[in-house]
């Protein structure tokens, strides 16, 4: 039974008398909570291992892999608290500053994380702190992790272990898709026959494209609602990281697309700008060739997003993503203007451009 495990994480962690309170969800299947005692916090975990399909298995085919479904072709985790220890395990031998892990349960899917508190970047930049200072060191973190090696797989306490795969043309492909396969349903986009033709071109560019990037260790949900500022600590710990468990081996620009390209708040171009000069400076990456990685893989990332939201909207009855949609809008057209993007932007702008349009 799942409750005498939770019983028993919560008694082994010190916290079976805390008073829990509910934290607010997202778009996973995972919930929180923070536990409280007059002298110390945690959160509790719940990602029950049923509540998803499987992820994907690494000696998996395509064929498998569509067979088993949105997980193991798109997604290839599939919120297991195990990916979350073994993936935080790793980030704090780099360094960083990911949660303690205080006890876990891998069968039932629990486990008790270090409180790294509210300050989120997206509530504390608001209310004065320096939208600069913390997308500079917010890419700072990002070129540590991409500079470090990238393993096959992670071990983590409580005998988690996690493999690192290949984001593949698979989960591109399936990933992408998504833009003209849910934007008709939620949007005055029209994608007949002639169009996914086309569509499927453009994209198989797209992904041709990306795997002759240079890979790295993507962490994948890296925006501003999964970053939390502790500016009490030292250097990278000052950037608190959540939402991890889904990394793959990926490209350091995808990471970027998610931090610059946020769907919930507007990043001022001084503070992009930053981030990507500071990321450079770190790396002494070609920036030339970084902007052109930024513009296709966001590109390919905010179709996923578009689709996504509409999906949620459309499928799951969650409206509220739908006013997400023209800032994400916003980010495609711009990404789009890469010389790179010729052809993704001339089919775009074949059947959505009242968006395009609306969002330059």
């Amino acid at each position: 039974m799942r409750s005498e495990a939770l019983a028993r994480l919560l008694s082994e962690t010190g916290f079976a008398d805390a008073e829990r309170a509910p934290l607010a969800g997202d778009a996973s299947t995972r919930r929180y909570e923070r536990l409280i005692l007059p002298n110390r916090r945690a959160i509790l975990m719940d990602a029950a291992p049923s509540s998803e399909s499987a992820p994907c298995p690494p000696s998996a085919t395509p064929e498998q892999r569509r067979a088993l479904g949105w997980n193991a072709t798109s997604r290839l985790a599939a919120s297991r608290v195990e990916a979350f220890v073994a993936v935080a395990a790793h980030l704090r031998a780099l360094g960083l500053a990911a949660p303690e892990i205080y006890g876990v349960d891998i069968d039932s899917g629990y486990a008790v994380l270090e409180d790294l508190g509210e300050g989120l970047f997206a509530q504390v930049i608001p209310e004065g702190a320096d939208e600069i200072a913390l997308y500079e060191q917010a890419a700072r973190v990002l070129a540590h992790v991409h500079a470090a090696p990238m393993p096959t797989r992670l071990n983590g306490p409580g005998g988690a272990q996690w493999p690192l795969l290949d984001y593949d043309a698979l989960a591109l492909e399936v990933n992408a898709d998504l833009f003209v396969e849910w934007l008709p349903r939620a949007a005055e986009v029209r994608i007949d026959e002639a169009a996914r033709a086309r569509w499927e071109q453009v994209r198989d560019n797209l992904i041709v494209k990306a795997l002759g990037f240079p890979r790295a260790l993507t962490i994948r949900d890296y925006h501003a609602e999964n970053l939390i500022w502790l500016p009490d600590r030292e250097g990278l710990q000052r950037v608190g990281l959540l939402d991890f468990q889904d990394a793959v081996r990926g490209w350091r620009a995808w990471d970027f697309a998610m931090l610059l390209h946020d769907a919930r708040r507007d990043v001022s171009p001084a503070a992009a700008n930053a981030a990507i000069r500071a990321y450079l400076d770190a790396t002494g990456a070609n920036e030339a060739e970084f902007r052109r990685e930024l513009a296709v893989l966001g590109a390919i990332n905010a179709m996923r997003i578009l689709g996504i939201f509409a999906r949620l909207a459309g499928r799951d009855g969650k409206q509220r993503y739908l006013s997400f949609m023209p800032r994400e809008w916003g980010h495609l057209a711009r990404t789009l203007q890469h010389p790179a993007l010729e052809d993704a932007r001339a089919f775009v702008e074949s059947v959505a451009k009242p968006y395009l349009e609306r969002a330059a």
